[in-house]
């Protein structure tokens, strides 16, 4: 009985731990959003949301970490309990970043 109730606890923390940054699918952001920039306002914001996507990597790749030690060595994901998960935002960001490169692409921008 304690060794069904532990493999519970194990199974649900696990599944509670926060993914690997390069595991998360952007979320669908319209090319239409960045349409209305020119090429050069482009350049920049891309400049900016990738800067933005590599600080939410990396604190995402943290959190992941975090988790995979607390379920170690106390059972509980402790970054994914105390809101250090940050997937929702590196999806929009990683979304952000695919529209305005397709943006860049269907403007011929270089």
């Amino acid at each position: 009985m304690k060794v069904r109730y532990f493999a519970l606890v194990t199974v649900l923390a696990a599944s509670s731990c926060a993914k690997r940054p390069d595991a998360i699918v952007p979320v669908d952001i319209p090319m239409a959003a960045y349409s209305n920039q020119s090429c050069q306002g482009l350049a920049q914001e891309l400049i900016k949301e990738r800067a933005v996507l590599s600080s939410l990597s990396k604190q995402q790749h943290d959190a992941a970490t975090g988790d995979a030690m607390g379920v170690f060595l106390i059972g509980v994901p402790m970054s994914s309990t105390f809101g250090g998960d940050k997937e929702g935002q590196v999806a929009v960001s990683k979304g952000k970043v695919t529209a305005i490169e397709s943006s860049l692409k269907a403007k011929g921008c270089k």
